[in-house]
């Protein structure tokens, strides 16, 4: 069975790549590779790179990232220490440095909801596959040109499950 490992720092994908049969990416962003590009440079072939994605089929796009920004808020604002949090790293890594502290800091001064909405649209939606359907196959699309073999979808329903099928076959 192959072994995939979870890793967000780049000493750890970088281990990974070393000696598992995968990587399980927390945050992947197709159109933000080179934040990983370091970690990566010496892929075995057969390297599995599963990054995990929500996806949802809807007419509107910021409604449907509301899900993304309740898990990347709760992620990054109450997960890990105040001082060292992972999570937050990796978003400061991703160009997101700013809004990354700014989340952890209203998250951690209990102002939950605030730090929600101070995730930007931007970066949820640059790490799923959100709104109509073909958004979701242009954006797709954008997945499928970089080094991910495979796609792990969280999906609230059948419908979205059902594009994504279709448009994978």
């Amino acid at each position: 069975l192959p072994v995939l490992l979870g890793a967000e720092g780049p000493k750890n994908i970088a281990q990974t790549t070393r000696i598992a049969d995968g990587w399980l990416p927390l945050y992947w962003s197709p159109t933000r590779t080179d934040v990983y590009e370091a970690s990566l440079t010496d892929l075995r072939e057969g390297f599995l790179i599963a990054p995990m994605a929500r996806a949802q089929l809807c007419d509107d796009v910021a409604e449907g990232l509301l899900p993304v920004k309740i898990m990347l808020g709760f992620y990054i604002g109450g997960m890990g220490h105040a001082k060292r949090n992972f999570h937050a790293d990796l978003m400061a890594r991703m160009g997101y440095e700013e809004e990354a502290r700014r989340i952890q800091a209203l998250f951690l001064d209990g102002r939950r909801e605030e730090a929600v909405l101070a995730v930007p649209d931007a970066f949820a939606d640059e790490i799923s596959l959100v709104g109509p359907r073909e958004r979701i196959a242009e954006r797709l699309e954008v997945w499928r040109k970089g080094p991910v073999t495979d796609l792990l979808v969280v999906s609230p329903d059948l419908p979205t499950l059902r594009v994504l099928a279709e448009l994978n076959s």
